[in-house]
């Protein structure tokens, strides 16, 4: 693809971002793109996205973009918005195999392009996988623009170790009672106190990052002589491993069983959403590093460690065979990822495409 086509593909996806498991016109755009340059693009069956594919046999080696935007507020507009970047990433990997479209030859290997959707929800890849579509990978790919004050642009490097993410929800309930009658009910804010106190306690070893934290609380009403017994809070919890982020839900559990039993009261907990930390393979990376030297004529960094978190790990986690590794594609985000004016280098593009089209390349020679 030219630069000027490129440049339309991004600004088509960019004014027309949509939020996750509702990117219905992101996918009829891709496919209808991919269909008028030749490409025969497969829609998934129970979700949007779809993949599509070149070559035949082994390796085969994916490519994979997420589809989806956030709904965040826009200089006082409510909107879906692509301040994760999502918009780059779909231009990249439809960029890359139109850059392929003709270099990989039948038998030589296949490249499989997957736009997924729902990352930001952290489950888009489980409905990607149970597509089967994942089920004969050998290599797996991904990229993700950086912000500025982790990379500059235009460095990159060969892997980025995403720690784990799960978010908790939990329920007391019980009963209101009156300011005058506290021993006649369980104070719901007391138990939060509690909760709160107890999880400070959890300890993992200090060479691991890892927090887990109070991110939403709702209890009482307006009438302050009411004691509240019934609350709702949430939790976000982090861990840069998975051995960490494991031992942190055990013990959370722990801490709300006995927060149970010491003010017999009613409390329902449940994990949502988890997002496993990255597990970097060393081969990908390898071919990655090497890719990124020969294209920007410059070593690649180091793989960076990131306390964000993304579903593309779970590709790894359902599939062990799969090698993979995404590009930390040094981009100048600026002032941040999801920030509602977010705004890159837009050379980026086409260092992501120029180097993951080599990188799929010599991966394909590897063998």
């Amino acid at each position: 693809m030219k630069q000027q086509q490129i440049q339309h593909v991004f600004e088509h996806l960019h004014n027309h971002a949509e939020v996750s498991w509702k990117e219905i016109e992101t996918t009829n755009y891709l496919v209808e793109l991919f269909e008028a340059s030749g490409f025969s693009p497969q829609r998934f069956k129970n979700c949007p996205g779809f993949y599509v594919e070149i070559g035949s046999g082994h390796p085969v080696v994916g490519l994979r973009a997420d589809m989806d935007a956030l709904w965040q507020e826009v200089d006082g507009e409510m909107k879906a918005n692509h301040s994760c970047g999502h918009d780059a990433h779909m231009t990249i990997v439809t960029g890359v195999m139109h850059e392929l479209k003709d270099r990989v030859l039948p038998h030589t290997g296949t490249v499989r392009a997957i736009f997924q959707p729902a990352e930001e929800l952290g489950n888009g890849s489980l409905s990607v996988v149970a597509e089967g579509v994942a089920d004969d990978l050998d290599y797996l790919y991904g990229v993700h623009l950086r912000p500025h004050d982790e990379i500059s642009f235009p460095q990159c490097a060969p892997g980025i170790q995403h720690g784990a993410c799960v978010f908790a929800k939990g329920w007391i309930k019980g009963h209101d009672a009156h300011g005058a009658r506290p021993h006649q009910g369980v104070n719901a804010i007391e138990v939060l106190f509690a909760i709160q106190q107890h999880i400070n306690t959890i300890h993992v070893d200090p060479h691991i990052a890892a927090t887990i934290k109070f991110t939403n609380i709702q209890a009482g009403t307006d009438n302050l002589n009411i004691i509240p017994g019934n609350a709702t809070f949430g939790l976000d919890i982090r861990a840069q491993t998975n051995e960490a982020m494991a031992k942190i839900q055990h013990d959370t559990q722990k801490i709300i069983a006995t927060m149970r039993q010491l003010y017999a009261c009613d409390i329902e907990f449940t994990f949502l959403d988890d997002v496993p930390a990255a597990e970097v393979d060393a081969d990908a990376s390898a071919l990655l590093a090497t890719s990124i030297q020969h294209v920007l004529q410059q070593e690649a960094l180091p793989v960076i460690v990131t306390p964000g978190a993304d579903d593309f790990h779970f590709y790894t986690i359902e599939r062990p065979q799969i090698k993979a590794t995404m590009l930390a594609l040094g981009a100048d985000v600026a002032p941040g990822l999801h920030h509602p004016n977010m705004t890159f280098n837009p050379q980026a593009i086409e260092n992501g495409i120029a180097i993951l089209t080599d990188v799929v390349c010599r991966t394909l020679a590897y063998k």
